[in-house]
């Protein structure tokens, strides 16, 4: 049996973001799927886990994670010899610039992204209302942060450098789900440079297995 454990849906951003890490770094684990959003009872040793019954949890032996950023940062350290070593770098100018566009991806895109796909892509199924006024706002936002792209990828093939790391790996959940709506994927077509971008990312073959995932039916627990 595994030793790594991952509990949440592979629909979550959060879940898809560790899952393509994990596929990446060639780890082996095991998926405890809990769908939070069909609202099904979930199992008691997830609960025991996240009480409050976020997104994701992640096991690694006796430790326990809950944001998929720091278990990104965990498993590439950890596993640093295994699977895509070049994650988070290998000197320290590459790491810096790594956990730079990290914290970018964090703070100014994932913000904005994630409010045009709770409202684009996930408020409909759920028949929840839409907000329109935060979609606008939203996609201005994120129209600014992907002219800085533009001009970085300008330079670079990818944005932390000319290997895809984990600040390439972060921003391919939300992404795919604004690709594929109709009123946002022109925010990524129009900007040459971050088209070529996410047309080298999500095409890779850690990214396509979880996609795959993704279109599985959840499992009923």
């Amino acid at each position: 049996m595994a030793s790594v454990k991952v509990f949440g849906s592979p629909t979550s951003a959060e879940v898809a973001r560790v899952l393509t890490c994990l596929f990446e770094k060639e780890i082996e684990f095991q998926l405890i799927r809990v769908d939070n959003y069909k609202g099904q009872r979930r199992l008691p040793e997830y609960l025991k886990l996240q009480p409050f019954g976020q997104a994701l949890t992640f096991e690694d032996g006796k430790q326990t994670l809950v944001d998929s950023r720091e278990i990104c940062r965990h498993l590439a350290h950890k596993y640093a010899d295994q699977g895509n070593r070049d994650l988070l770098g290998s000197g320290t100018l590459e790491r810096a610039s790594i956990e730079q566009w990290l914290q970018t991806e964090a703070q100014n895109f994932d913000p904005p992204s994630s409010a045009l796909v709770f409202n684009l892509a996930f408020a409909p199924p759920l028949r929840l209302d839409q907000d329109w006024d935060v979609v606008e706002r939203s996609m201005k936002k994120l129209a600014k942060v992907l002219d800085i792209y533009e001009r970085r990828l300008d330079e670079t093939e990818f944005l932390a450098g000319s290997k895809f790391t984990l600040a390439d790996l972060s921003h391919l959940p939300n992404a795919h789900r604004l690709v594929a709506d109709d009123k946002c994927r022109s925010l990524f077509t129009s900007r040459k440079k971050v088209y070529r971008w996410w047309e080298a990312i999500s095409s890779r073959p850690s990214w396509k297995r979880v996609v795959q995932m993704q279109q599985e039916p959840p499992h009923i627990v």
